[in-house]
């Protein structure tokens, strides 16, 4: 409206300019008042964001994507004209050109030129407002809120990292304009540089941001022994580790060794060092012998189904080194196997006694024999 009236101004004074050549004067008054009636109307228009680079080049991460997930994304900016405002003036919208999604991604793009052999780091949007509100004595207030969250990029759920948040508050007279611009574009370049900040602390250690996986196994041993064995070729059964009272049934002897680990992580160099303690055990308590039946081919057998248990645990290892674990789910892939394990362990057992007619038919236990102390010499 301040353009059309003066337009009409310059029409009707151009009209009547030969007659009253004084109103010339008027013309270039005018004229210099075009300027700053501009200079008012330039935060009317869509922002645009200068681009600059950061004054740090991050080498952890770059920015994958930038999503824009405000609850009011129809602006960035609610100010005070910078004419006379009173309490009841209300606040006119200014927005990002192209859009606060589009037209971030774009500036932190050039901020922080991506390099795809880093981390891929999803920056989201939750808050990002400017609003001026009239003060006592004629001044107006700004306040800039930010709140952004930081995600690292997986192929299947992403991982959140970090969230920043900020506010500043500046003050201006009546008439004067304040650098909006420039404020976002700071406020903006901070999160950055604090996000930035912080992974370059936690890379090496924080095992969100781990690169990779690497198992670290050993036998879980305890000294000294108590109830229960843990496998040793240096200890071999014992008649004496039959602590169990014998129960009704029509066998000799008995054993329930089974298979178990501890686990420990630790973080060195950005990589999941995974320390697993394997447990090949059987319970003194759970052990019996009948009276009469201490023979040492029994105990052959029963040292057998405990030699079982050691290559299903071997074989537990050795799976789980065929595979590349996820940083993400490294857990998940060591249960699945573990459980596969105890199955295929029963299954062995079962097997054995089976065919072995529970140490009854000698030439299938020295079958038994034979294949399991090929498996062992493994």
């Amino acid at each position: 409206m301040a353009y059309c009236a003066i337009a009409v101004i310059v029409v009707l004074m151009s009209c009547f300019f030969n007659r009253f050549r004084p109103l010339g004067k008027m013309l270039v008054i005018i004229a210099l008042l075009l300027p700053q009636l501009s200079k008012a109307q330039k935060t009317v228009a869509p922002l645009v964001l200068n681009n600059e680079q950061l004054p740090v080049l991050p080498k952890e991460f770059y920015v994958a994507a930038v999503t824009d997930e405000r609850d009011d994304r129809s602006a960035v900016a609610w100010l005070l004209p910078t004419t006379e405002a009173t309490s009841i003036t209300p606040q006119y919208k200014v927005d990002i050109k192209y859009g606060a999604q589009a037209a971030i991604k774009q500036f932190v793009n050039y901020a922080i030129p991506p390099d795809k052999a880093l981390r891929p780091v999803i920056v989201r949007i939750k808050k990002l407002k400017l609003a001026e509100s009239l003060l006592a004595g004629g001044r107006v207030e700004g306040k800039m809120e930010v709140a952004l969250s930081f995600d690292l990029k997986r192929a299947y759920d992403n991982v959140h990292l970090i969230d920043y948040r900020t506010s500043s508050i500046y003050n201006r007279i009546e008439g004067q304009q304040y650098d909006v611009e420039t404020l976002l574009r700071h406020t903006l370049e901070a999160g950055l540089i604090y996000f930035n900040t912080w992974i370059n602390r936690e890379a090496d250690t924080n095992i969100k941001l781990a690169k990779g996986v690497k198992l670290i196994f050993t036998d879980y041993t305890e000294q000294p022994e108590g109830d229960t064995i843990y496998y040793s070729a240096k200890r071999p059964l014992r008649w004496e580790d039959f602590k169990a009272v014998p129960i009704g049934g029509k066998y000799e002897a008995s054993v329930l060794p089974s298979i178990g680990y501890n686990e420990r992580v630790e973080i060195i160099n950005g990589i999941v060092n995974i320390h697993l303690a394997i447990k090949t055990y059987l319970p003194k308590s759970a052990s019996w012998v009948r009276n009469g039946s201490s023979t040492n081919y029994s105990l052959n057998h029963e040292q057998r189904h405990f030699d079982i248990v050691k290559i299903i645990a071997e074989r537990f290892k050795q799976k789980l080194m065929s595979e590349k674990l996820p940083v993400d789910n490294y857990d998940g892939y060591i249960n699945v196997d573990y459980l596969e394990a105890f199955r295929e362990m029963n299954i062995m057992q079962d097997q054995y006694d089976n065919e072995t007619s529970h140490g009854t038919n000698s030439y299938a236990q020295q079958q038994w024999n034979e294949k399991i102390d090929k498996e062992l010499g493994k």
